[in-house]
């Protein structure tokens, strides 16, 4: 198969803003993602930050318009999973990589990573033993099958706080966990938890175990300053506690900080040349859909500038 100009490597908001610019500009791209256009935000019940949606948009709804909007200007997007980024002498064009996949390779003249994150996991025992028997990384999946019951939301960033208030709707009881004495989350977002009846805090603490024969029946919870352990019943287990970023496949490649995150410098340039990173797998200190969008948009901006010097063409 012939190289392509660009390949991206995730299809989430960066990805497909990168894809979106990049064949504006006339560049031959493609676009790998492993599971379904629109990443992590795919998932958001309810965006209210997005500019141009005064009265928001559901996450799936917006992914679903740009995942259009770059089919329709000619993104090719494909199925499959990034497993490592090679250089080969045998390439007619000394620059160009190779993308290979699971079951696939793929060249390119530039490589725009955008592979996002995923939700951490505590680690605990319990938490891989009922892991979809009660223990969940995603409240707008499985929120509705938790009617009536309580729940425990392990986090105090956003994504708890909002996963929290999204549980309010179908749970009896929810129960922040957090090892801090105070939230994370955005200031709106703690005056809408505290303020809701239905919300309850356990602070200072952490979860060591969770319990269950089958199914979740609680949480074995410690609190950090006295030690004192307590078994907190409940029927979900929901961990909102950070997420992950997916550059495994980059170790070694590029230079990266933290958990592996991807540094760049301010055009999302990695320590590689032809190699670009941004959204989620990007080390920074905002993730959000706006952030992913601006960073895919200059990423793209920048390849495709690489990739017209390559081939003698810049204006």
């Amino acid at each position: 198969m012939p190289a392509k100009d660009i390949v991206i490597i995730g299809g989430g908001p960066a990805g497909l803003a990168a894809g979106l610019y990049a064949v504006r500009a006339g560049m031959e791209t493609l676009l790998i993602e492993k599971l379904s256009p629109g990443g992590q935000a795919i998932l958001a019940e309810r965006i209210e930050n997005y500019p141009g949606f005064p009265e928001g948009i559901s996450g799936g709804d917006l992914m679903g318009r740009m995942e259009k909007q770059a089919r329709g200007l000619g993104l090719e997007i494909v199925s499959g999973e990034a497993i490592g980024i090679v250089q080969s002498a045998k390439l007619k064009v000394k620059s160009e990589k190779i993308i290979r996949t699971t079951d696939k390779e793929y060249g390119a003249l530039a490589v725009i990573v955008a592979s996002g994150a995923e939700a951490r996991r505590l680690q605990v025992p319990g938490e891989e033993e009922l892991r979809g028997k009660g223990v969940s990384y995603c409240a707008t999946c499985d929120g509705p099958f938790f009617s009536d019951q309580d729940i425990v939301v392990i986090g105090g960033g956003d994504t708890a706080v909002e996963e929290a208030l999204f549980l309010t709707k179908f749970a009896k009881k929810v129960t922040i966990i957090h090892r801090r004495d105070r939230l994370r989350a955005t200031k709106i977002l703690q005056q809408r938890a505290l303020a809701n009846k239905k919300i309850g805090f356990i602070w200072k603490s952490v979860v060591t175990k969770i319990l269950g024969d089958g199914t979740v029946e609680g949480a074995r919870v410690r609190d950090v300053k006295t030690g004192k352990v307590v078994d907190v019943p409940c029927r979900g287990v929901f961990v909102a506690a950070g997420i992950t970023p997916n550059t495994e496949f980059l170790k070694g490649l590029v230079d990266m900080a933290g958990e592996g995150y991807i540094l760049t410098d301010e055009d999302m340039r990695t320590s590689q040349e032809g190699i670009y990173a941004c959204g989620d797998c990007r080390w920074k200190l905002l993730r959000q859909v706006v952030t992913a969008c601006g960073e895919g948009a200059l990423a793209a901006f920048a390849a495709t500038k690489y990739v017209e010097e390559l081939k003698w063409v810049s204006y």
